[in-house]
């Protein structure tokens, strides 16, 4: 339970030069959880002290980590949480004031648009034809290849802000239409690449899994190029790899979100931002 006045004296004792006692009060106001984060971000705004300041934004930060890592979970055991579902949860970890209503107004536009086009009679490659028209034609999707490695681009609010990513949240958001629009697209987490595959029935319908079962690919980071299962074996061979069953079957959502998570600790890693990667890879201990 908030108590105001409590709170009020906790965050007076943040900028005790003793570090015994602010390690004291900020696990207290940690214990609060985001019940505090307005309190503290009040406090931050009112303040001129440098060092009040960076305790704040640091206990906020912990915060607002716990909060993530709690949401990961619970989306990881719940059966119908999507991918957006985990996608709006990574981006809260990399942008405080990520607002969830706007991404999701701006996923449920783009399936409209879809849904408009689409008709029931449609082959599998009509279908796909109406998704790559609105998908990367009319709203303009594309894969970021001058900013590759920006961590950035694994951030879906950033990715539908300015209309480009890498493969991983690029295609994530794809598969999101497609399972908004019953198609049977999933990812596969091909090598150095993450790609899409369409089956020639939902995955729930098929007795197993093999090569029999995939009409063909799109490669989403490309604007949706097709291919076939020879040009993933050319692909591998070039890579010099042996070639594996992950790189041409669907993966489930987790192997999805955390192909994300790895592109994060991979581009904050590049970046000295050691602290991020210690963080992501407690996520991705979420996940297990």
């Amino acid at each position: 339970m908030k108590d105001p006045q409590r709170i009020s004296a906790l965050i007076n004792l943040l900028d005790d030069p003793d570090e015994k006692i602010f390690t004291q009060v900020s696990q207290e106001l940690l214990s609060f959880g985001d019940k505090v984060v307005k309190d503290l971000e009040a406090a931050w705004e009112r303040s001129f002290n440098a060092i009040l300041q960076e305790r704040i934004e640091r206990i906020i930060h912990q915060i607002q980590f716990q909060e993530v890592k709690k949401k990961l979970q619970l989306w990881k055991n719940e059966e119908e949480g999507s991918l957006l579902d985990a996608a709006i949860i990574i981006a809260q970890y990399g942008y405080s004031d990520v607002h969830e209503t706007e991404i999701r107004k701006k996923v449920e536009s783009l399936y409209q648009q879809c849904w408009l086009e689409m008709k029931n009679d449609y082959t599998a490659l009509e279908k796909v034809g109406v998704l790559n028209k609105v998908f990367f034609e009319i709203n303009g999707f594309h894969g970021n290849k001058r900013h590759f490695h920006s961590a950035n681009n694994s951030y879906i609010n950033n990715v539908l802000d300015v209309k480009s990513g890498n493969p991983i949240s690029i295609t994530l958001l794809y598969l999101e239409l497609a399972r908004r629009l019953k198609l049977p697209i999933y990812g596969v987490n091909l090598a150095e690449h993450f790609v899409a595959a369409y089956t020639v029935l939902p995955m729930k319908y098929l007795d197993s899994v093999d090569r029999e079962c995939i009409l063909f690919y799109v490669d989403p980071f490309n604007k949706g190029a097709l291919f076939q299962y020879e040009d993933i074996e050319k692909y591998i061979s070039k890579l010099k790899l042996d070639m594996q069953e992950k790189f041409y079957l669907p993966c489930d959502k987790i192997t999805v979100v955390n192909r994300v998570l790895n592109n994060l600790i991979f581009c904050y890693n590049k970046e000295g931002e050691l602290a991020r990667v210690e963080e992501l890879k407690i996520l991705k201990n979420c996940l297990k």
